[in-house]
This record gives structure tokens, sequence and C-alpha cells, in this order.
């Protein structure tokens, strides 16, 4: 069984445990052992079958006993009971920012509210303004927190989608009915947020191949099916779409259903200037096909470079084309290291060593370990002398591989007066600082602006992280001012996270390009807290690939030996 599945279940069971009113421990019990899970090297089906899974300290033998019970029938009775005991829309209701089991709870045994929209009218009746623990400033909290999860419903994260449509693009190849076939859409142009999957296919059997689709295991519901289009709802919820062509037709309709639909304008736009006509089925000098192989083909017919699929927004890709300037965009291949990785230290769930024995895995020639400071104390922000400790383990892991370099780093908290949280004489020790905002988000838009300056001005700034400090689809940034800080950055030689935590995906794809004309470096970061979060690396280089970033504007593409020099950066002293 996937062991994020079983990761998932037991966090929800504790969460469920919480809602109902259970003894904290309780509770703790099963995050615990989600987190033991979650970190395990071993293959937790051989730890059952070897009935060795209770030897793992913190799994008990009642967590033992549905554990093997969830691995080997796929099911797990107690969590389904305890499901059922709970109203679906109190789960709901703990998407809404600021609302914990604790509050819901609350909510239901006092109000007997069991729904968003039940919490919506009551906050518009002012009900939940005398109740205790709340009051009126909560209460606009989670007013305002109801619609932002109205304004985003049906909206999904680009790695989960993403995700989604590389399984269901494997599963379509392997019926061997395919000629070619592609994921489109949003996805294609590594949005960072899609509504659903698009999926294109050339195919000599259309019908057979739709039979596949819908019949697909990971299919909810079909919506509609037909021989060129068919529509279904994923186990996930994400609404797919399949659309078959034949294979002459297959490079105009890739061009067309990957989009944006402003640049489907500005290209069918400038097709017609020049007596062409183009839609999805092709490009025609009147009645006659003009014969194009693929993307590339379509391009040079209308005197363009190649646009690459990420910007294909109308947002000066074409012109660029027109004038042979689009840029050499960076690739996964290019990332020679990583920063901003957390360990057990503060807030990791792997160990300083388990951290760097991954990214030799993975190839990679440097990692950059950064754990959160002391004011993070809700994160194990490091006091002075556990930073100290890292420190000399670092060292000694340094001695100890020669095919790697540790390099010595912290995330310091913003302060709110954008002070950082250690006095010189430990800032002085690191390689380089990256600087984030983790509090205090309810600034004034020139406070936080100020905040931020100040920050990056400090002379042991090397990386803004996390710039503006949202969280997709759960938490907006902070409000500031993205260009007067962008050109802080610049002034000062500063570089600017790219932070590809899927949840993040921040420095936002719409300034990357303004801060890159502006001269600004960027570092492509997965603030990473366990060894999968290293992998997340990909979704920042497709958000630099949207931000028309080559390899040389990304500080990690190059060499630790260049890394070091200040020739090119304004980075280790």
């Amino acid at each position: 069984m996937d062991k994020k599945l079983i990761v998932d279940i037991l966090n929800e069971i504790g969460l469920l445990l919480e809602l109902k009113g259970e003894s904290p421990f309780k509770s703790r019990a099963y995050y615990n052992a989600a987190k033991t899970i979650e970190t395990l090297d071993q293959d937790i089906e051989t730890l059952v079958k070897q009935d060795k899974l209770k030897e793992i300290k913190g799994i008990g033998d009642a967590l033992n006993k549905k554990l093997t019970e969830l691995v080997t029938t796929g099911k797990l009775d107690y969590y389904e009971k305890l499901k059922a005991s709970i109203p679906t829309g109190l789960i709901d209701m703990l998407k809404i920012p600021g609302l914990g089991p604790k509050k819901v709870r609350a909510l239901y045994e006092k109000l007997n509210i069991k729904s968003i929209r039940e919490l919506e009218y009551a906050c518009m009746e002012n009900r939940l303004v005398e109740l205790q623990g709340f009051g009126e400033k909560t209460q606009r909290k989670i007013y305002d927190g109801i619609q932002f999860i109205k304004q985003h419903t049906g909206q999904y994260l680009y790695a989960e989608a993403f995700n989604e449509a590389v399984r269901l693009k494997k599963f379509l190849e392997s019926t061997g009915l395919v000629q070619r076939c592609d994921i489109a859409g949003s996805l294609r142009r590594r949005k960072e947020v899609v509504k659903d999957v698009d999926m294109l296919a050339s195919s000599h059997y259309p019908g057979e191949l739709m039979d596949a689709f819908v019949s697909y295991e990971d299919v909810r519901e079909i919506i509609a099916k037909g021989d060129t289009k068919s529509s279904v709802i994923l186990n996930s919820g994400i609404n797919t779409d399949l659309r078959v062509v034949k294979d002459e037709e297959y490079p105009y309709a890739l061009h067309h259903f990957t989009g944006s639909k402003e640049h489907n304008t500005a290209m069918r736009h400038r097709a017609k200037k020049m007596g062409i006509k183009m839609n999805e089925y092709g490009l025609f000098h009147g009645e006659d096909l003009i014969i194009c192989r693929d993307e590339e083909d379509i391009f040079n017919r209308l005197n363009l470079s190649y646009i690459p699929p990420e910007l294909r927004e109308n947002m000066g890709e074409i012109e660029a084309a027109e004038r042979g300037e689009i840029p050499s965009l960076i690739q996964d291949d290019d990332i020679k290291g990583i920063f901003h990785v957390h360990t057990t230290y503060s807030d990791g769930s792997n160990s300083l060593y388990d951290m760097v024995q991954a990214a030799r895995a993975s190839g990679y020639k440097y990692i950059g370990i950064s754990d959160h400071s002391k004011s993070a104390f809700y994160a194990g922000g490091l006091k002075e002398e556990t930073v100290l400790r890292q420190l000399d383990e670092i060292e000694e892991l340094n001695r100890s591989f020669s095919d790697i370099v540790i390099l010595k780093g912290i995330e310091s908290d913003i302060l709110p007066d954008g002070s950082l949280d250690y006095d010189e004489d430990i800032l002085e020790k690191f390689d380089f600082v990256i600087v984030s905002v983790h509090s205090h988000f309810k600034m004034s838009r020139e406070e936080m602006t100020e905040r931020l300056i100040k920050a990056i001005k400090n002379k042991y700034t090397k990386i803004l992280g996390h710039c503006s400090g949202r969280l997709l689809l759960a938490r907006e940034g902070y409000d500031f001012d993205v260009y007067k800080v962008i050109d802080t950055a610049a002034e000062y030689g500063k570089i600017i996270e790219i932070n590809a935590n899927p949840y993040r995906l921040d420095l936002d794809w719409r300034y990357v390009k303004y801060a890159k004309d502006r001269g600004v470096k960027f570092a492509i970061n997965p603030d990473a807290h366990n060894i999968g979060g290293l992998n997340d690396i990909k979704y920042g280089v497709g958000i630099a690939r949207k931000g028309w970033l080559e390899a040389r504007d990304v500080l990690n593409t190059y060499d630790v030996d260049i890394v070091g020099s200040e020739k090119y950066f304004v980075y280790l002293d």
C-alpha cells in the first residue's frame, strides 16, 4: 500500500480525534506514528509481513494491529467508523484559515454549526462575537477565510494535478492505442494552480482509446463520452478531459489546447495578418493545409522562433520570438546544488546526515543547510549553542565526504522591525543567511515593505526567502510593494529565492522576469523538511522557466567554487 496514503490516514485519524475532543495524547500518538512511517527507510509491507513493525519506536500493539490491517486489506475499520461519527462538514471547516479542531468543535457543540455555509451565515449574523474564545476579530478572520475558499473552490496545486496527469499519460501510452500523447492546458504551461487536467492524443482507434480512458482505474465518474472528447472526474476530484485527433492534426491541436487563450488569440491575429487561417485543425492558405510536423514548424511558418509552453501567456513572448530573443530556459539538469534544507535540528523530519546522503544520492554537488533561527520557537528554532553544535557536525561531515560540499546556513526570521535574530558573532559564522517572514503578516503595506527592505540591506543577508509568504489555496501573501523589494535586492546584490515547495512557488512567476531584467539573481530552493522534499526542486524550475530564467540567472546552476566567488555573486564571504 502507498506509504503516503498510510501517512495521510494516520494524520486524519489524529485530526478526527481532536474534533471529537479525545485526549490530546491519543491524537498525538497518531501524528507521531505518521511522522515515523513517513521517514521509514524500510518497506512497510515487508515490515508487516515479517511482523517487525511493532519493533519501531512509537508503534505500540494497538497501532501495530491497525497498520497491519490497513496494509494487508487496504482498509481500516476503526478509521471508517471514526469518519462516520463526525459530520463531513466539520472536516471541510478545517480548511478555513485560522480554524483548528478546537474551534470547529466549539462551533459544532455550542452553535450546532455543521458546514461552511452555516458558518458563513453565523458570521453574517454576528453569532460568533459573543462566543467564548472567538470575538469580533476572529469572526472577521473566519468570514474572510470562507470568502477565500469560495474563490478558490475547484482549483488544485500544480503538483497534485501534474502527478495525476503523469500517471494517466503512462496509462494511455500503455494501451498501445496512441500515436502521440501529451499533457496540455495550464499544466503544460506550468501554472502554479490549475482547474483541471487536459490530455491530448492522436490515434488510429479513437473509440477504443476512449473506452480505455473512461475505464481507467482512478476514474470516479464519467461526465461525457465521445469519439473525439471525453470528460471524467478522477478519484482526487480533478476534472479531466481527453481529446483525440488524427496524427496529422496533432501539432495544431497541441498548440491550441496548450493555450493560453490570450496567446492563442494573439497568434491567430498574427496569422491573419499574414493571410493564414489558424485553428486547432491546422494552418491554412485558403483551403490548403500548411503541413507542420510539430509545434516548432507552426512557429516557423509564422516567422517566429519556437516559444516554450511555459511562456505562452501573451506577455511579450510573441514579440521576443519575432526578434529571435526567446531565452534558452533553465532545465532540471542544470541544477548542481540546493539551498534551504531543514533537518531534525529544527522542524525537519530527517537528520542532517540523512539529508546530506539523500542529496548525494541525487547527484548534487553541494547542499545548503538552513534550519530555523531562534525566534521560530514554534519550529524548534536553533538557540546559539545549538547553532554551534550543528556547525561542528557540518565540518565533521565535510571532512567525511569528498563528493559533496555542505554549506552552513540558517533561515533567519525577519523580526517585525526588519532586524535578524542573532548577534553578529553568530551571523558571521554562516556561509549564507536566508531571511524570511514567518509572523506578523497583518502589517500595513508600508510597514511590511520597509521590514523586508531593512532585512535585505543587512550585510549578512544573502537570500530573501519565500518573498510574499503565500500558501497557495490556503493563505494570501502579505501586502507589500514587490517592485520596491526587488529593486532593493538588485541595488544591494542580494539573491531572491524561488521557493520550490508546491504550496509556495514564491516568488510569483509574474514578477520573476521584472527581477531578472533588473539584474537580480535567483536561488531555486526546495525548502525541504524531509528527504522527499528535495524532489520539489523540479517545481521551482518550472516557475523559473515561466519567469524567462536561463541557467546563468540561477545561483545553484554553478559549481561550488563559483558559488563561493564574489566575482559572480555577493554570496559567500
